[in-house]
């Protein structure tokens, strides 16, 4: 498990690397959605909203859509990281040779 979380979190990493040099800086989240599929953005208001409520586009979505376009694979790697640092499992200390006395 720890190597997968370890794996994540390097592959959203460098992602977030990615978008936070190749597009305009200003680029919002849904900007850049919106040029991977014109409709994206508006399919997930309606799924959003017919699944959790208005409330939910308006309180969650809508705040997380307006940052930059980088942060949100920035803070999933962090959490990947994190997960994969908390999930490692202890060392365990070297095996010493018993000595007879």
């Amino acid at each position: 498990m720890t190597r997968t979380f370890s794996v994540l979190a390097a592959a959203l990493l460098v992602a977030a690397f990615a978008l936070m040099i190749i597009p305009p800086a200003t680029m919002s989240l849904a900007q850049g959605l919106s040029e991977l599929n014109h409709e994206l953005v508006m399919q997930a208001q309606h799924l959003v909203q017919r699944a959790l409520g208005s409330w939910a586009w308006v309180w969650v979505c809508v705040p997380v859509l307006v940052r930059p376009v980088w942060l949100v694979p920035l803070c999933l790697g962090l959490l990947c990281a994190g997960t994969a640092a908390t999930t490692h499992p202890p060392s365990q200390p070297p095996h010493r040779a018993r000595t007879r006395s």
